[in-house]
Parts: C-alpha cells; structure tokens; sequence
C-alpha cells in the first residue's frame, strides 16, 4: 500500500509517499480501508519535527501522517465488534507512530471507531477537530463561553457544540469571518483586530464564565474570563498561569467511540456541521499540505486514495 510518511521532518517539500506492507490488525484492533482522510494543523507541525519535541523517536525511522479517517472496515482482529464492510469513522490518536491515516490502509484501535453512513469525505472532517471541541467544553462550566480562532476546525466545532448545548458565546477570529462564525452559532462577534479583553467585557463586563482557546492566544485571552473562572488550553508545552484563581485546563484529546457516535449524531440532525475545503489525491498530499502551510484555509482539506 501507499502511505505518506516523515522522515527529514523539514515539512511539507521533504514528505515522501512511500510503499509498504498492510498492516494487519492485532487483537481489538480493526483494519479500515482509507475512503477519505483529512488533513490538520498538527500534521504540518508533525512533518516539521513535533514528535520529536515531545521527546518520541521514529518507528521504522518514520513518522506517520493523518489524524482523522473515514472508511470501511476491511480486516478486525479477535475480540471486536465491528464486521467488515462497515462504513466507519475514526481517530488516530497516538503522535509517534509509523504509519497513520494519510495512507490506503490504516489500523486502529476498536474504541477509535465508530459506524457512520455520513458521505466519507465530509466524514473525515469530523474527528480530530470536532472531537476536541466535545472535550473541551466538557471541562468547563458556567453560561458564557469565548472561543478564540472560531473560524478554524476546531473553534467552528467549539462554536456549535456550545450553542447546541444552550451556551452563550462569544466568538472571536479575523475581521473577514464575521459572518462564518455568526452563521456557525456565536452569539456575539469579537474582530481579532480589537482588544480582545476589553471588547468582552464590554459585552460581559464581568468576564466569561469559560474559554476555549482554540488559537493559543494564552493570557491575553484569559484576561477576559471572570475570576474564578476556567480556561481550557489546546496545546501541549507549558501551560499558562492560573491568574485571578482561573482554572487552567490544559487538554489532549483522546479517541473514544463514545464521542464520535455522540459527533456522528450531531452531524446527522443537522446540529453540526462538516466543513470541507478542498480534496486532493493522495499522490499530491504534498501540494495539499502546503496548502494549509500558506493559511488562509476554511474548512479542511482532505486526501482521497
């Protein structure tokens, strides 16, 4: 099979597509045959040494790519409950493996996989982006919530989640995305051009009860949460300060089946969305990677085999 790996971790000009063996599933394990896979933020910093960072080595001297699949079910090992030929998304959780999704073939585990019979390309859109917004609004409380970059993956999904569950938010993200993000649920718009903590607060002048700061802005962001209240950081490294008696969460995903059912119903009654940008086949992932490299992208971009 063909699978997109990193090996010189230089980013996107240095991938290679590579050919390699399918691998076979282990016990409670599934083997899918990849229909779509999407491609993240986190798979360019992968390509460019993240791993690494984090202290992993590479298996077979390489780093697989992808994070999000959709696909069938082509092989299981003992003990799973899925059957072969069932159309499934699912979630490649693990940052340091050889081979992942961006490939013909990918293994998982069983719980990092759900039944779905959604189209696969905007399937595949769904789980990385969708399924750390579900968790970090799960750590918070409260009523108002401000989610930073609420025009990316996993903000949009942040934004929805939130309104579907009787939240009101506050949305930030650049000045020409005013009317995705107030067509994706916010119920107040703050321009990314503006000072963040003072244009909050005039609408909550005593702060939000939460943050999910799907854009990293760090403290400057925080400074619009009430005293007491709670923020959610989205990125591995250090977290920031508990200022104010803030409570800093700071959050890594994990794949579960649970979760993508929950996502996969949403999806279906129409209470989220999925946002493609644009697909491209797998022999150009390196086009599609630089892509994303450049900015500027709405929705996801995604490979098809």
């Amino acid at each position: 099979m063909r699978a997109l790996v990193a090996r010189r971790l230089e980013g996107p000009d240095t991938l290679e597509l590579i050919e390699t063996p399918i691998p076979e599933p282990a016990a409670g394990q599934v083997r899918i045959k990849v229909a779509a896979a999407a491609v993240n933020p986190v798979d360019l910093a992968v390509s460019a040494g993240l791993a690494v960072q984090f202290g992993l080595t590479a298996p077979r001297e390489q780093f697989g790519l992808g994070w999000d699949v959709a696909g069938s079910v082509d092989a299981v090992g003992s003990g799973v409950d899925l059957t072969p030929g069932t159309t499934v998304i699912g979630l490649a959780d693990l940052l340091g493996r050889s081979l992942k999704t961006h490939a013909e073939y990918v293994v998982l585990d069983a719980d990092a996989v759900a039944p779905t019979t959604l189209d696969p390309v905007a399937a595949s859109t769904i789980p990385l982006n969708a399924i750390t917004a579900l968790q970090a609004l799960r750590a918070i409380s409260g009523q108002t919530v401000l989610v930073t970059g609420a025009a990316g993956g996993v903000g949009g999904y942040a934004v929805e989640l939130a309104k579907h569950q009787g939240l009101t938010v506050i949305a930030t993200a650049g000045d020409q995305d005013e009317d995705l993000v107030r067509r994706l649920g916010a119920d107040h718009f703050v321009r990314r051009s503006a000072d963040l903590a003072t244009a909050v607060r005039e609408i909550v002048p005593a702060g939000v009860d939460a943050l999910v700061d799907a854009a990293i802005i760090g403290v400057g962001a925080q400074e619009a949460v009430r005293n007491g209240g709670q923020h959610v950081h989205l990125q591995g490294g250090p977290r920031p300060p508990h200022l104010r008696n803030i409570t800093v969460e700071q959050l890594f995903l994990h794949a579960n089946r649970r979760d993508l059912t929950e996502l996969v119903e949403l999806v279906e009654a129409g209470a989220i969305s999925t946002r493609v940008a644009e697909t491209y086949p797998l022999q150009d992932a390196a086009t599609a990677y630089r892509r994303l490299a450049k900015g500027g992208v709405r929705g996801r971009l995604v490979l098809t085999p």
